[in-house]
Parts: structure tokens; sequence; C-alpha cells
């Protein structure tokens, strides 16, 4: 019987990342059907439709700018 404890080698020594995504892609996804729902629906000429695809797309943008208007107000 060899008892002998060798040097490990680098390679075996490997570490696996995993990155999980779950709710806030689904958020998203939910939020995204939502703001097209909303532009899209609001627009009356086919420039505003495609202007409300585009602003669906960055909603996120738009919901943190008027979160942060709002927040400044505040303080006034």
């Amino acid at each position: 019987m060899n008892s002998e404890i060798g040097p490990t080698r680098p390679e075996a020594q490997k570490t696996e990342v995993k990155i999980q995504s779950g709710s806030s892609e689904a958020v998203y996804g939910l939020g995204l059907i939502g703001a097209w729902v909303y532009y899209i629906g609001r627009a009356t000429t086919n420039r505003e439709r495609v202007q409300g695809f585009f602003k669906g797309i960055v909603w996120p943008a738009f919901m943190v700018h008027d979160l942060l208007e709002f927040l400044d107000k505040d303080k006034e």
C-alpha cells in the first residue's frame, strides 16, 4: 500500500461556475409585453406603433427616470 501524498495538479482543481437566471427574466418579459400593450395600444399612426415597440424594449429606463424624478420632488 502506497500512502504517499503527491502534489495536486491544477487541472484537477477547476472550479465550476453556474449562472442561474430565473425570476428577473420573467419579470422583464412580462413588463416588456405590458409596455408593448400600453404603448402600441395608445398609438394612432404607424410611426407611433414603431416608437411604441422601441419604448417597450427600454421601459425600465423610463421607470427608473420617473422614479428618480418623483424622489427628487419629495426633497424640495
